[in-house]
């Protein structure tokens, strides 16, 4: 298993720790609807990048677009989610447009993972 792997993996497990952690935060917190959202961010994507490692693995992806994708979801989603649980806690944004940023990223992750699947070698 390769470095990047082992990286994605882990950073999949921290992402999904703390979208549970905004979940309950978001259940359970006054006019927390923001957390919900980042919560189910945050969940979704540590899910696809989980998903992506293993078809990177069985050579279901091409390899360097797989990558990208993956490590797209995990920058997507933390912008996303680390600026609605800003604005959330804090009162501001993470910087102009973040939210929006990271779902078009998000979005262009999602487009890579079937370039990825067109491309690959088997």
């Amino acid at each position: 298993m390769t470095l990047a792997f082992r990286l994605l993996i882990g950073l999949a497990g921290l992402m999904g720790a703390a979208g549970v952690a905004l979940a309950a935060a978001s259940a359970h917190g006054a006019d927390a609807s923001r957390l919900a959202s980042a919560s189910a961010m945050l969940l979704f994507h540590a899910t696809a990048i989980l998903a992506g490692v293993a078809l990177l693995a069985r050579g279901l992806l091409h390899g360097g677009i797989g990558l990208v994708a993956a490590f797209g979801f995990l920058i997507g989603a933390a912008l996303f989610a680390g600026d609605l649980t800003l604005r959330q806690y804090a009162g501001h944004s993470l910087f102009p447009f973040a939210a929006p940023t990271g779902g078009t990223v998000m979005i262009l992750s999602w487009l890579a993972v079937t370039l990825a699947a067109v491309a690959a070698r088997k």
